[in-house]
């Protein structure tokens, strides 16, 4: 095992964290300000730097409003690039797809352009193997 899917305590992330595995949040659990079932806030996991990833789970849009809700915290101390890295660099590793999730020569070339709008990102246009596809 190398991947701890959304630990419901911090408890079960600090035991993940010691056992050397990757920690994946649900990115609508930050959006939302918690957890719907009652679990740990992801916030609160994220204080304690025990999230590398951030997946989507049942709201595909939240991991990029989570990214920019993450860098905006000051009480996260997270840049932005951090931010971004856990829902395309650190999620690609994981899945052993190096050849994703960053800006570099020789990756694919899949990239979305994001502004923000009253302070809410929003998806300006997207590439696709480095073709415009919206």
């Amino acid at each position: 095992m190398s991947i701890s899917e959304f630990p419901c305590s911090m408890e079960a992330a600090e035991a993940a964290r010691a056992s050397g595995m990757q920690i994946v949040a649900g990115a609508p659990n930050l959006v939302r300000g918690g957890s719907q079932s009652g679990n740990i806030a992801v916030r609160d996991l994220l204080a304690a730097r025990f999230v590398d990833i951030l997946a989507s789970d049942y709201v595909p849009r939240s991991m990029l409003d989570a990214a920019f809700m993450i860098s905006a915290d000051p009480g996260l101390d997270y840049d932005l690039p951090s931010a971004v890295a856990m829902v395309t660099r650190n999620p690609a590793l994981a899945g052993n797809l190096p050849d994703r999730g960053a800006i570099a020569t020789g990756l694919k070339a899949d990239l979305i352009r994001v502004d923000l709008q009253d302070g809410q990102p929003f998806v300006k246009s997207a590439w696709r193997s480095g073709n415009r596809v919206a």
